[in-house]
């Protein structure tokens, strides 16, 4: 072959070579780095169809697996739950139609598509072998979560949220909700029968598959006073200030008048003054109901609920957001009044509430609450560890250690009493009208064990009766996160 010849075929080869290498290239940018775009697109067809074609990766905690799946006949996967109903707030389910939960913060992490997998799986992508997804973490403590859940459930209320978070980190140790779903019903692979579980499950009047402890507003009843306190101590009291109190308080402006429970009358409250401390641990509505409404003031209670987490969507995991606790903006004293003993208008999450009780814990700061610790790659390696994080400063140190004291006096001589000698050190019931119904929202916040105080549990259960009742609740999970 002549000089010319070889020359100019070589110089086709070398064509033909850069082009198939970037051919090549550019199917492993489509196939390793745009596939996740692609998936994401609403006109993608194939999208449900590749749902269940995908090896997702486990969700676990304490080294149980909470979900994982199994290969089928049909060379598809199918989802399975491990006590579906007591986890079903952390894992979420993933079905044909969508996905809530971990399954849904963690999507892209647990089918595999996540970017900082997309290195690890370059080789399978190319070849087209199955690619697996990586490993979820969670915070959750199993076992205080079964007892959560079982403490719920077997307490015969209507319904009923139990959060506990670590106070230092935020890591979300406790995330129960009743009534609950079994999200094994719904993720199945035949679309036509999880279609059927979900209609069932969405006409049920108290809406088991929204999770009670993040995603359903509930009037927080007295334990918003500890935020009605904690304003008062930033605009210059102190626990030892003396405060209003008096049988009843009638806003300015006129309005119903306010009154003390009844079980109170004669006692600490109906006092012309009082401790702060005092009206705190025996939960005079008057004291506070004259502070939201006069002095400090709506501002000044608006301010520091927000400090707290109040008006906003709090994020747990990447996406997964609660829904706003809030309380009124207001010129009207009888509203700021109403929603500064935690009715009218005041309504919370179960998880702000725990934010508020490990704020105070935590020496005025409130930790970003985070439901995953790790995430790992298929060969076990860890891509990702989520660090603790400040969500904000609501209280100086000293306002915050004058906040536990408050607490504490709660459990050793108020309203909380029936708990002393538990592991609950400190905390403040609760109780909120239900209008209409003949049941109460009952709360519990608190922190504890008693003899090193780290955990900060909220716990709500719906049903006639008073706040002290979920207490014994609350004392049962921490018992659960000391063993």
């Amino acid at each position: 072959m002549r000089p010319g010849i070889d020359r100019a075929l070589g110089r086709t080869w070398a064509v033909a070579l850069v082009t198939v290498i970037a051919l090549m290239a550019n199917i492993t940018y489509v196939q390793g780095f745009e596939a996740q775009d692609l998936r994401d697109d609403s006109l993608n067809a194939r999208r449900l169809q590749d749902r269940f074609k995908v090896d997702r990766g486990p969700i676990v905690a304490d080294g149980e697996r909470l979900a994982w799946s199994e290969k089928t006949d049909d060379d598809r996967y199918q989802r399975h739950y491990k006590d579906g109903p007591v986890f079903a707030p952390v894992t979420g389910y993933f079905s044909v139609f969508s996905q809530t939960g971990l399954e849904e913060a963690a999507n892209h992490f647990l089918d595999g598509t996540d970017d900082r997998l997309a290195t690890r799986n370059l080789v399978d992508k190319i070849l087209g072998n199955p690619v697996p997804g990586g490993t979820v973490e969670s915070t959750v403590d199993v076992k205080a979560q079964r007892v959560a859940y079982e403490a719920l459930k077997s307490s015969g209320v209507r319904r009923a949220a139990a959060v506990v978070l670590d106070a230092d980190t935020g890591a979300v140790l406790v995330l129960a909700s009743t009534p609950s779903y079994d999200p094994n019903d719904v993720s199945v692979l035949d679309g036509e029968k999880a279609e059927k579980e979900f209609k069932q499950l969405n006409s049920e009047k108290l809406k088991p598959l929204l999770d009670k402890s993040t995603r359903e507003l509930f009037p927080p009843g007295s334990t918003f006073k500890t935020v009605v306190a904690a304003s008062a101590l930033e605009a210059g009291a102190s626990e030892s200030t003396k405060v209003k109190a008096g049988r009843s308080y009638q806003p300015p402006g006129g309005g119903q008048p306010i009154a003390n429970d009844a079980g109170d009358i004669g006692g600490s409250c109906d006092l012309s003054q009082i401790p702060l401390i005092e009206a705190y641990a025996q939960s005079c509505n008057t004291t506070f109901a004259y502070m939201g409404a006069e002095e400090p003031g709506n501002d000044a209670v608006h301010k520091v609920a927000g400090e707290f987490g109040f008006g906003d969507r709090i994020e747990y995991a990447d996406g997964l957001l609660s829904a706003a606790s809030s309380f009124p903006t207001t010129d009207q004293p009888v509203l700021s009044a109403l929603g500064s003993i935690g009715q009218g208008s005041t309504v919370a999450t179960p998880l702000q509430m725990a934010m508020v009780a490990g704020g105070v814990l935590n020496g005025g700061e409130v930790m970003q609450p985070h439901l995953i610790d790790k995430l790992r790659a298929p060969s076990g390696s860890t891509v990702d560890t989520i660090s603790p994080k400040r969500m904000s400063r609501a209280l100086t140190s000293d306002q915050a250690k004058q906040m536990r004291d408050m607490m504490e006096a709660v459990v050793d001589h108020g309203t909380g009493k029936s708990l002393k000698g538990t592991s609950i050190l400190g905390g403040k019931t609760g109780t909120a009208d239900v209008e209409g119904a003949a049941y109460n929202d009952r709360w519990f916040i608190g922190f504890g064990p008693r003899k090193d105080p780290k955990y900060a549990v909220a716990v709500m259960t719906e049903a006639p009766g008073y706040g002290i009742e979920s207490g014994p609740i609350a004392a049962k999970i921490i018992d659960a996160l000391g063993d």
